[in-house]
């Protein structure tokens, strides 16, 4: 049998025995354990329209026992909640009592193809009804009198029924939902709405009637889910990017034993320290280190470099990137949910479903507004039923405004363009964890950099050493494979033939900012910098990492590096946009004056441990300033956490990249600019949409009141409301890589960013 037949049963077999589990196992298994007893699981939820939906669903989450926190993501009908790990909450039944139906998410679900096949049958069906009814309408309006008129009234009647049970069944299931468990939302008054009209125009044709509104109804209906479909189709296009993503992720990988046997097992159940079978053309599943064999990769997807990379064993390799050439042995370093990839399509969804300042004032908005345009129409209704005396004009005008008044527009708002930034940012190989943090981005007044792996690569070269003798060098490079900063990597990559796995160290601590610390043979080793592993007269040209034994120097080594490309350059567009730039760094007072110099920076602060770098950024935010902290590594961590918004490249240590707010993946600096422009346009886009959105009622809302609109005028002004904030938001696509190319330097070109 092939390894591709016993996949097929593999999974035919884990997937009878998934669904055979309670629901609760079924939960654990499908959810992501994320460090420290912390479990995140992803629900879909096809029936969250809007804020209030969201309001409902992350209240009534985040009252369950264990439950850190839920976010409702608007664009994918997707629920994240975060639980301590323990008894299972009944998430799904909770859910169900709440009036949202939910099951576990699985990206193979197809939920976005078939909501997206239904609302363009529903278009058809209603589409059809309204041109077929408009032409009966003509022979009405043209005069038809007595039973010609009562004929084409029924016909017209009948033509609109299915078009109001299969397209109204769209709006009508989610209202009678929401009614049902005591709540509204904005399908709630699109519902009465055409009912009322079909319902008036039945009257109409029943008692002869001179006027009928089928042809309203159709429209209506027509109008809605264009608008509808348009929403949609523009949410899928924007998250096209996570989508991609998600496809490119391999189902599973072979798995070698320990007997050279061959299984293929599913992503979720493959674990550090195994062995996987990576054929040539397909895609690593995992983070790992290569064991056996040469090949070259297509890294694209991570670093954005289109040439591609050779690799060899020994050398580290990240989930997503393809396997060209040859065949690969390798060791798992990290489970699926642990991996680069997975880790960047958290990033994306995150940024989706990120609450920032505007976020939730259009959100609280949204959710008093629906319970305000019930109460306007009734009052309208009742108002000109008083003045008039006239139901018929009355009930009209009242389904006029609870149409023209339904808050899509203010809904779309602000999610639309935080989707729509995400997805730009992406493009140009940053990630970001939510939209405040693009608020606070666009907000920033300083920009604070840290040295080593953030102005330069981090990718120290080992230029010169001192050593005592061999066995010196042996406990150097044993200690510094236990560590992942630049120096220590550099030294044990220089070192190739001294990997000495029979030395035994013990007790290793790494100490953020200073070095690496272990016991051999009862002895204490310090691998990192003067004075703290050892007193060593410094000055130029000193080496920047000793080795200490017992406090005694027994080697010294000296490293080099460069600058990241277009590093002058983003320094220069700060300063030049009236954005201060600081350096602090742990490294060398001479080390850091010369990288100062050759950039231009005037504030800067060498030989700093993480607590100075922390207690400089408290000191500016005391002095009302919002800093960009731009740092990498452990012992970036605590000021990346305190500065107002913080970025880091993917080379970064994990603890740096989870504290960090925007991640980079390509070697260009110039990211922090390209991410500061898009964040600052996208706030302005979010402000228009608010403008727009809050403009749009203002005149809508009096005129509708007043009667000068009929029930199909505000179909069609509603409709467009809701794709004017998503076209001005889509506008955040265009001029974008003009900006980009402008955000370094007059003459910097495309290939500078990329």
């Amino acid at each position: 049998m092939s390894c591709c037949a016993v996949g097929n049963a593999s999974m035919l077999e884990l997937e009878a025995e998934r669904q055979a589990m309670p629901p609760a196992e079924e939960i654990r298994l499908l959810s992501h354990g994320l460090g420290d007893g912390l479990r995140q699981t992803n629900l879909s939820v096809p029936d969250v329209h809007c804020a209030a939906c969201i309001g409902k669903i992350e209240r009534a989450l985040g009252k369950i026992d264990g439950v850190e926190n839920a976010r409702v993501n608007l664009s994918t009908r997707r629920v994240t909640i975060r639980w301590r790990d323990g008894s299972v909450p009944d998430f799904c039944g909770v859910l169900y009592r709440l009036g949202y139906p939910a099951h576990l998410f699985s990206e193979e679900d197809g939920e976005g193809d078939r909501t997206r096949s239904e609302l363009i049958r529903a278009v058809a069906v209603c589409g059809f009804a309204a041109a077929n009814i408009m032409l009966l309408s003509v022979s009405v309006w043209s005069g038809a009198e007595g039973a010609t008129r009562d004929m084409f009234h029924w016909i017209s009647a009948l033509i609109a029924l299915p078009a109001l049970l299969f397209g109204g069944g769209i709006f009508f299931r989610s209202a009678a939902s929401a009614l049902r468990h005591g709540r509204t939302n904005m399908d709630v008054p699109i519902a009465v709405g055409i009912s009322l009209a079909f319902g008036m125009s039945l009257y109409e044709t029943i008692n002869h009637g001179q006027h009928a509104y089928f042809d309203a109804v159709a429209s209506l209906l027509f109008f809605l889910l264009i608008g509808r479909v348009l929403d949609h189709v523009m949410r899928e296009k924007a998250r096209s990017a996570v989508s991609s993503l998600v496809r490119m992720t391999p189902a599973g990988a072979v798995v070698l034993g320990p007997d050279g046997s061959r299984e293929y097992m599913p992503l979720s159940r493959i674990e550090a320290g195994m062995s996987v079978f990576i054929a040539a053309g397909d895609r690593i599943p995992v983070d790992a280190v290569i064991r056996q064999g040469i090949s070259e990769l297509d890294c694209s997807l991570v670093t954005g470099e289109i040439n591609p990379r050779a690799v060899k064993v020994g050398d580290t390799i990240s989930a997503g990137t393809l396997n060209l050439t040859g065949p690969l042995t390798i060791e798992v370093t990290a489970a699926a949910e642990a991996s680069f990839l997975a880790e960047v399509i958290r990033l994306m969804e995150a940024a989706e479903a990120g609450r920032g300042l505007y976020r939730r004032i259009a959100d609280r908005a949204a959710t008093y507004y629906a319970p305000a345009v019930h109460l306007t129409a009734f009052v309208t209704g009742i108002g000109w039923l008083l003045v008039s005396g006239d139901w018929h004009k009355a009930i009209t005008i009242a389904i006029a405004v609870l149409i023209i008044t339904c808050p899509c527009a203010l809904g779309l708002a602000v999610p639309i363009v935080q989707v729509v930034a995400a997805r730009r940012l992406f493009e140009r190989g940053i990630m970001v964890k939510d939209g405040s943090a693009m608020e606070r981005l666009a907000d920033a007044d300083i920009a604070v950099f840290d040295k080593t792996g953030t102005l330069t690569l981090g990718q120290l070269s080992l230029t010169g050493s001192s050593i005592r003798d061999d066995a010196a060098l042996a406990i150097a490079v044993a200690i510094a494979g236990y560590s992942s900063h630049p120096a220590s990597r550099a030294i044990w990559k220089a070192h190739p033939g001294h990997h000495y796995p029979d030395i035994t160290v013990d007790g290793v601590t790494e100490h953020p900012g200073l070095g690496i610390e272990a016991t051999i043979a009862a002895k204490t080793y310090r691998l990192g910098r003067s004075p703290w592993a050892g007193p060593v007269e410094l000055g130029a040209g000193s080496p920047a990492t000793v080795l200490s034994e017992d406090g005694k120097i027994i080697a010294r080594f000296t490293f080099s590096d460069r600058l990241r490309p277009d590093a002058a350059a983003t320094i220069e567009r700060l300063q030049q946009d009236g954005m201060p730039v600081e350096l602090l760094s742990g490294d060398t007072q001479a080390a850091v004056q010369s990288i100062a110099e050759t950039l231009k920076i005037e504030h800067y602060g060498a030989e700093l441990l993480p607590g100075d770098k922390l207690e400089r950024l408290q000191g500016l935010a005391r002095k009302g300033l919002r800093s960009l902290m731009v740092g990498d590594g452990l012992n970036d961590a605590p000021a990346l956490t305190a500065a107002y918004v913080s970025m880091a490249p993917a080379t970064a240590a994990d603890v740096g990249r989870n504290a960090a707010d925007f991640v980079f993946l390509r070697e260009s600096l110039g990211a922090v600019v390209v991410a500061l422009d898009v964040s600052r346009r996208a706030g302005r886009l979010i402000r228009q949409n608010l403008a727009l959105a809050i403009g749009y009622n203002a005149f809508a809302i009096p005129i509708a009141i007043f009667g000068y609109v009929t029930p199909l005028v505000a179909a069609i002004a509603m409709s467009a409301s809701s794709l004017l904030v998503i076209g001005n938001a889509l506008r955040l696509n265009t001029g974008v890589d003009r900006d980009g190319q402008s955000a370094l330097t007059p003459n910097a070109t495309e290939g500078q960013l990329r």
